[in-house]
């Protein structure tokens, strides 16, 4: 088995920075009247800054495929050019289509030759299982190389028009025209942009990330849902999908919208994610003393701050100092936020040789989370 090495990361993040004070603009009102939970949901997540495929007056500036592409271009020199890449493996939890596959779509706005994909599907994971696709390949020396990409464009699922239907829908009903929480709580938590990995099997360059290890968790079996789309929950915890509803249910009542039971979040995100973190490190022997940086996902500093408490409810000491993310000026990238947080981290010159980075990527949909060890060589 070979050893695999991150030796290039790339990101792209779409037109100018959005400000908290442009995002309602940005996105449109719901039925003409301002969020009731914008204030207090930017107030916990600590985001100030955040990227929309959309420009100033609305228009749409790239799909997802388009945002992945640009990420991919940045990882292009003199070395490593478009035919030079033997396996392409995206991660997405929005793609453009439901079918052909989001790699596909990407591969298409190439034109390089015929080669491997694989596309991974789900949540903020779906761009950790993209990567290890890739890691698996390079170290059982079936590839060369391989490109992995995490993206998301999320925006125009939030538009505010896209809510309409339903708007009218409770009018009609003689009901507050409010949109759900669990709707208009997403609208202020995420955004859009990619970022690429080039895996090689040997260091390049003046840096490069050694995956010492790449380990992945469920707890679908014990948990239901929290975040999704394309359906609705029902009150014993299943989803109903999208093609069990009449056609005219699916505008009324925003099936295809992203939804998320916060309850359940604030509940079980942290715990489980400090249980599964706790079983990685015992299993690969890890100790905490040896990390210098630690590279969480989080959705907002809200979860940050609960990450923290639960993880020293339960013993688990990886001090604050350690930590890094990217968040307040880049937003929650679901899929893409893990290579932007280390594309800036292997960017920022703080990295020396020898370092050790623990990756931790949780996702809500069904509570997974996904860990990584990488050694800066």
């Amino acid at each position: 088995m070979k050893n695999v090495y991150i030796t290039k990361t790339g990101h792209f993040l779409p037109n100018d920075p959005v400000s908290n004070d442009e995002m309602e603009k940005r996105l449109g009102m719901i039925d003409d009247q301002p969020s009731r939970a914008k204030r207090i949901v930017l107030r916990n997540n600590g985001i100030k800054e955040r990227y929309y495929a959309i420009d100033t007056e609305g228009n749409i500036t790239h799909n997802n495929a388009q945002l992945t592409k640009e990420a991919i271009l940045t990882l292009f020199d003199n070395d490593f050019k478009e035919d030079d890449i033997e396996l392409l493996s995206c991660g997405t939890s929005t793609p453009d289509n439901l079918l052909p596959a989001h790699a596909s779509m990407v591969h298409g706005l190439f034109s390089m030759r015929s080669i491997e994909l694989n596309t991974a599907s789900g949540v903020c994971c779906s761009g950790m299982n993209s990567l290890k696709y890739g890691y698996l390949a390079v170290k059982s020396g079936d590839k060369k190389n391989a490109v992995c990409t995490g993206s998301e464009r999320v925006s125009t699922w939030m538009q505010g028009a896209k809510f309409d239907k339903e708007v009218e829908n409770l009018k009609s009903l003689e009901e507050t025209p409010v949109i759900g929480f669990k709707k208009d709580f997403l609208r202020w938590m995420l955004s859009d942009g990619a970022g690429a990995f080039l895996l090689e099997s040997e260091p390049k360059g003046e840096l490069s990330l050694k995956i010492e290890w790449m380990r992945a968790y469920s707890f679908a079996h014990e948990l239901e849902a929290c975040m999704y789309a394309g359906g609705e929950k029902l009150e014993d915890g299943s989803l109903k999908p999208w093609s069990d509803f009449q056609p005219e249910e699916w505008l009324a009542e925003s099936i295809f919208s992203l939804k998320q039971d916060v309850k359940i979040l604030d509940e079980y995100v942290s715990v489980k994610g400090v249980e599964s973190l706790k079983d990685v490190l015992e299993s690969e022997n890890v100790n905490t003393d040896s990390i210098d940086y630690f590279l969480p996902h989080i959705s907002s500093f809200y979860f940050g701050d609960k990450l923290l408490e639960e993880m020293r409810k339960q013993q688990l000491d990886i001090p604050k100092e350690k930590w890094f993310t990217n968040l307040a000026d880049v937003g929650n990238i679901g899929s893409a936020s893990v290579y932007l947080i280390i594309d800036a981290l292997f960017k920022s010159k703080k990295l020396k040789k020898g370092d050790r980075l623990l990756i931790a990527v949780p996702e809500s949909g069904r509570f997974s989370y996904f860990y990584s060890l990488m050694t800066v060589c």
